[in-house]
């Protein structure tokens, strides 16, 4: 971790210090409440458990400890990006996503946004600033993309789409502002699954919202208010508590993915692999300047699906299962979700486990579909 994340980071425990009285709780209090103690005019109280809560109100001030910047929590990463498209979106308007980004995003586009005659158009990652912006009130980009992990120069991909007069949003799911942050590379909003590493116990689902902008981020917060997309004060609370922690995890699963994808691709089973940490890979040099960490995801590609099911299913180690950044390593075979990828295309999510004993799990698997394809 540079020095400005490592000072973020004790930081974020002990925000809550300067407003604690003697005998208050150190840990962040649960209220569970739907109303609130409000006589008279009770402006700038909590009043309503749609309007707010203090526990939402804790886990707010650490996620903009960690963007710098202002933040509103939703119940999920989808309720995020809804809640981007539907404050500040108007019929009549187009945008531009990812065509190997999170398919979901597009889905809503495709169902959902075309209805009130809101337009998109599709680029590849890797290069999305081919074509220009001129035309789109809003450019949305995932950087890594998930699950090929190709990189998007933020930089400059901002400084295009402001002088084409849109907004850039960046979908930081994959890297949490300790890997990247869109923000200080010239992004307009930021949106996030928090269920990912943020919570990183794989219980809850979160998400949120960050822009520098006032106007963003009033209607964001109207758009929250007025449609109920809220979080609940449990779920909340989890995600607090999982922020705490969120440094060490995230620092020992890049460390393990940075251990583990060079030692992964030079096994015979492996036909090809995606990692930005790995020098030669055709994200290393961007990744380099643009993100702090590589990351804790993996791709790659084994020989066909019903390899991909049995290194799975026959590491020790993993589990199957979809969504990432839990303390358990977990990997899916991707085109269950319908992502455009190779029958035995691997996303695999490095947990939290020792790096070496995760490695012996993993090579043993390897090793087993390389005995069986031997063997016939």
């Amino acid at each position: 971790m540079s020095e400005t994340a490592s000072s973020r980071a004790a930081g974020l425990l002990h925000l809550r210090r300067a407003g604690l009285s003697r005998g208050d709780s150190i840990p962040l209090p649960l209220t569970m409440a739907s109303i609130f103690h409000a006589p008279g005019d009770s402006t700038g109280f909590h009043q309503y458990g749609r309007f707010s809560n203090p526990t939402w109100d804790g886990t707010e001030e650490m996620l903009s400890r960690l963007e710098n910047a202002p933040v509103h929590a939703f119940p999920s990463g989808m309720a995020a990006i809804s809640a981007v498209f539907f404050a500040l979106l108007k019929a009549g308007d187009r945008i531009l996503l990812p065509s190997d980004g999170y398919h979901t995003t597009r889905i809503l586009a495709d169902r959902f946004l075309g209805a009130f005659d809101v337009r998109f158009d599709t680029r590849p990652t890797a290069s999305f600033l081919d074509g220009g912006f001129d035309g789109y009130r809003l450019v949305f980009v995932e950087s890594p993309s998930n699950p090929t992990l190709d990189i998007c120069d933020i930089t400059a991909a901002s400084g295009a789409i402001h002088r084409a007069g849109g907004l850039l949003v960046v979908d930081n799911t994959t890297m949490t502002p300790f890997g990247q942050r869109p923000l200080d590379l010239g992004a307009d909003i930021v949106v996030a699954a928090d269920t990912k590493a943020p919570n990183g116990h794989s219980d809850v689902l979160a998400g949120h919202v960050a822009s520098r902008s006032a106007d963003i981020m009033a209607a964001i917060k109207e758009w929250r208010t007025t449609s109920g997309s809220i979080p609940s004060p449990f779920d909340a609370w989890l995600l607090h508590r999982g922020l705490e922690t969120l440094e060490v995890r995230f620092d020992r699963m890049c460390n393990t993915a940075e251990l583990l994808a060079p030692r992964i691709k030079a096994h015979p089973a492996v036909r090809s692999l995606r990692f930005p940490g790995l020098q030669g890979d055709p994200s290393h040099n961007l990744a380099s300047t643009q993100m702090e960490r590589f990351g804790f995801l993996i791709s790659f590609v084994l020989d066909s699906e019903d390899d991909a099911e049995a290194f799975i299913n026959g590491c020790e180690l993993m589990a199957a299962a979809t969504s990432f950044g839990g303390v358990h390593t977990s990997a899916e075979r991707r085109t269950k979700r319908g992502d455009a990828v190779p029958p035995g295309f691997v996303r695999l999510a490095v947990g939290c486990e020792p790096a070496e004993e995760l490695w012996a799990a993993i090579k043993a698997s390897l090793d087993r579909i390389s005995s069986n394809v031997a063997a016939t």
